[in-house]
């Protein structure tokens, strides 16, 4: 199965990014295949124009439909996520998360930012129609540090949030390979589901 790494960040070096490339790496550790797409990467002409004809944009939607799991970061700047993110996802089409599992990450300056990702992000995830949108991990610029020497150094709480995150997409990810593989068809997500009294 295939996992798309989106970062959302508008600078590189980021926090965001950086995390966000070590949970791809962990990801791998345990067998999973991951691609990247760097939104600040993309034409920033089309991007704003929303010039869906232009080819890097195509590829790029693309590279998330053929993802069965996205793990998206972004920085958190005035209690929202990156405006770069947004007039990327407003490109995919109505469903352009249909089926798909979401992990969702930030960093941003302070805990009064976090519910952004409740608040902010997680709706527009849903209205694309992701299948499921996993808890989210949230860190300060305080709890994620770079250095040369030492590379990436993640307070020990994240760190327990980064692994429980990465525990929880890799057997959700594995629960849906065996459930196609043995039934031949995918799960009705559980939102789906009606029940009739």
């Amino acid at each position: 199965m295939n996992i798309l790494l989106l970062a959302g960040s508008p600078s590189t070096p980021s926090r965001s990014t950086r995390l966000l490339h070590h949970v791809g790496e962990r990801l791998a550790s345990l067998g999973h295949r991951y691609v990247k797409l760097h939104v600040r990467d993309l034409p920033a002409q089309s991007l704003i124009h929303a010039d869906f004809a232009d080819p890097v944009l195509k590829s790029a939607r693309q590279q998330v439909a053929e993802a069965d799991a996205v793990v998206i970061a972004t920085p958190v700047y005035k209690a929202a996520y990156s405006g770069i993110l947004k007039a990327f996802l407003d490109l995919l089409p109505q469903d352009g998360l249909k089926g798909k599992l979401v992990l969702p990450i930030a960093t941003g300056g302070s805990q009064s930012h976090m519910l952004a990702l409740d608040y902010g992000l997680r709706p527009v995830l849903s209205a694309l129609d992701a299948r499921h949108v996993l808890p989210s991990i949230y860190a300060t610029e305080q709890q994620i540090n770079w250095s040369a020497e030492s590379g990436l150094i993640i307070d020990p709480l994240i760190a327990q949030r980064v692994s429980d995150g990465i525990e929880n997409l890799s057997s959700s990810l594995a629960a849906i390979r065996e459930t196609t593989a043995v039934n031949g068809f995918d799960p009705i997500p559980f939102s789906a589901v009606r029940c009739s009294v």
